[in-house]
């Protein structure tokens, strides 16, 4: 059995990873109804990732013997002014997700629970990909978004993001 801290933070974190996949399709609605559907494409992708990363703690827990609570989601209709704010939204957001992640295994290690930092190792790395991905899209728009011809190509480059599920064995 797990410590009823770490059930606790563990279930918050679902549903942060399900509002997560909330944030990214909002974003890519966003960015689709603004004709750039590689963008669209881009975040779709990142929406599909954070609900595996939810299914994934759903799984720990439900592995573990523990009760999966689920909370409310409420629609985020967020307004963007420009092409960049989402793209710094995003990296704030993942940021977010890293210290919530953090959290969850430094009371794990506290409880000297080694089963859930195990656990967590694969999402620590994985968000250092996530904030590094986050960033260079922000880099790559301030050095070719501005340009018509270099957002197309950017654009362009974003529309062949393929989905790949995780890898992670619980």
């Amino acid at each position: 059995m797990l410590n009823k801290e770490i059930v606790k933070l563990v279930n918050e974190q679902i549903n942060k990873e399900f509002l997560s996949a909330y944030f990214y399709l909002d974003i890519a609605n966003f960015y689709i109804s603004k004709n750039l559907n590689g963008f669209g494409n881009w975040f779709n992708v990142q929406a599909q990732e954070e609900r595996d990363h939810a299914m994934l703690f759903v799984k720990y827990l439900q592995n573990n013997g523990e009760e999966v609570e689920l909370d409310d989601i409420k629609a985020l209709k967020m307004k963007f002014e420009d092409f960049n704010t989402p793209l710094v939204a995003t990296l704030d957001h993942e940021i977010t997700v890293t210290n919530s992640i953090n959290t969850i295994y430094a009371a794990a290690l506290g409880q000297k629970d080694f089963r859930t930092t195990q656990f967590l190792d694969w999402f620590i790395k994985e968000q250092g990909e996530e904030e590094q991905s986050a960033d260079d899209l922000i880099k790559k728009y301030e050095l070719f978004g501005k340009d018509g011809k270099g957002l197309y190509l950017l654009d362009s480059e974003l529309a062949a993001r393929v989905y790949t599920a995780p890898s992670l064995v619980i």
